[in-house]
């Protein structure tokens, strides 16, 4: 096995962290102390929201949210089929049925002006039906490698049809359109803190909202179903335990206290990239679109038209051999074996096969080095 020389993704963790941590295993609070209301202050107030609940991933965040929202079995939840897996599984755990559209090329984001119009492409299904029907309850749109979806857009679509709209922000923490913070567009919105994300508690994620009753939902349910004014072995609902302890709430407290210092390092290093990579035949690079500010999650390039998925998996594999960590972003989600089920196949949304067979994330971390950007660039040149 090669030895991996320059890792994907790793987070940053500095002694103030580590301190934290080991301040709160010092206490009998490693779970439901003081910690989880203090981190949640902190991310409400940044997105600048009234409600913010911290929960063990960006998962389990949208499943709440979808959950709280009503949203049942035989509803239907408008989505895209290019993002993690998650987006899409959320939508399923409560027995309803994502309905895909196809992307932007663009942007990556889900295509809106495709919403409307496009026929929804479902066994025994005439072409004339519309993805926006009797049985659409929602939009679930995702804010793709940070760059936040046309929300504006989005929220006239959803308005005319009295949908309800969900934000997956889980890639996004400090992305901005029309310098309004990801997070703040839709009825509910969640970030996701893994480790290759902007900021990481480890396992965790957060539901963010504006709406009391989504609030109130969300925090009974993610604590086996307790009223915050009732007793422990009392249950108001049906709940999991989707609680984040003291443990990772106090990572998360000096994680967004550095914010700032965090997303301009992940800055300086996707401008490092895009530096030595803008005239690169063969790759594109991503942009942001006036008037949106990306908040770097990955570095991702997609190869040029005349590449197949067979030219980028052997890319990938070269890479890996010179101890690079690199891989393909993301995988069709419709194209899923579990998702063939819901009559779903290769060819019916072309723009993401197409996409998704050309992607290549580099490696992308805030301490990643210009000597460790200069040799991934030297790495990647001769394969193209």
């Amino acid at each position: 096995m090669v030895e991996l020389k320059i890792p994907l993704s790793a987070p940053d963790i500095t002694e103030a962290e580590i301190k934290a941590v080991v301040d709160v295993l010092k206490t009998p609070q490693l779970s439901l102390g003081p910690k989880l209301p203090e981190f949640e202050r902190l991310i409400a107030k940044y997105i600048g929201v009234k409600h913010a609940i911290a929960v063990n991933s960006g998962t389990s965040a949208l499943h709440l949210i979808v959950r709280s929202l009503g949203i049942l079995e035989g509803d239907e939840v408008v989505t895209t089929p290019f993002s993690f897996i998650a987006s899409a599984n959320c939508i399923l755990f409560e027995r309803a049925k994502p309905v895909f559209v196809d992307i932007d090329p663009n942007t990556l984001n889900i295509d809106v002006s495709s919403i409307p119009s496009t026929p929804r492409l479902s066994s025994g299904l005439r072409a004339s039906q519309h993805l926006v029907s009797s049985k659409t309850k929602a939009i679930l749109a995702v804010d793709l490698f940070g760059l936040p979806a046309d929300w504006p857009k989005l929220q006239q679509i959803a308005k005319k049809h009295n949908l309800r709209l969900i934000e997956d922000s889980c890639e996004a923490l400090g992305s901005e359109l029309n310098s309004q913070k990801a997070g703040t567009f839709a009825d509910a919105a969640c970030f996701a803190f893994y480790p290759n994300k902007q900021i990481t508690t480890g396992e965790g994620g957060v539901i963010v909202t504006d709406d009391d009753e989504i609030a109130g939902l969300c925090r009974s349910m993610r604590n086996q179903g307790r009223q915050d004014n009732g007793g422990w072995l009392q249950h108001q609902r049906l709940g999991y335990n989707y609680r984040l302890s003291d443990i990772n709430c106090a990572l998360g407290i000096v994680q967004m206290k550095r914010i700032t210092e965090i997303l301009v390092k992940r800055d300086k290093v996707a401008a490092m990239y895009n530096e030595r990579l803008k005239d690169v035949q063969g790759l594109k690079l991503l942009s942001s679109p006036s008037g949106t500010r990306r908040s770097w999650f990955v570095y991702v390039v997609i190869l040029e038209d005349g590449y197949s998925q067979s030219d980028r998996d052997n890319i990938l594999q070269k890479l890996q051999a010179k101890g690079i960590g690199c891989s393909d972003y993301f995988s069709p989600i419709h194209l899923q074996p579990f998702y063939a089920a819901l009559g779903y196949k290769k060819g019916d949304f072309p723009v993401t096969e197409k996409i998704a067979q050309r992607t290549i994330a580099l490696p992308f971390f805030n301490n990643l080095t210009e000597k460790q950007v200069d040799f991934v660039v030297s790495a990647l040149k001769p394969l193209l």
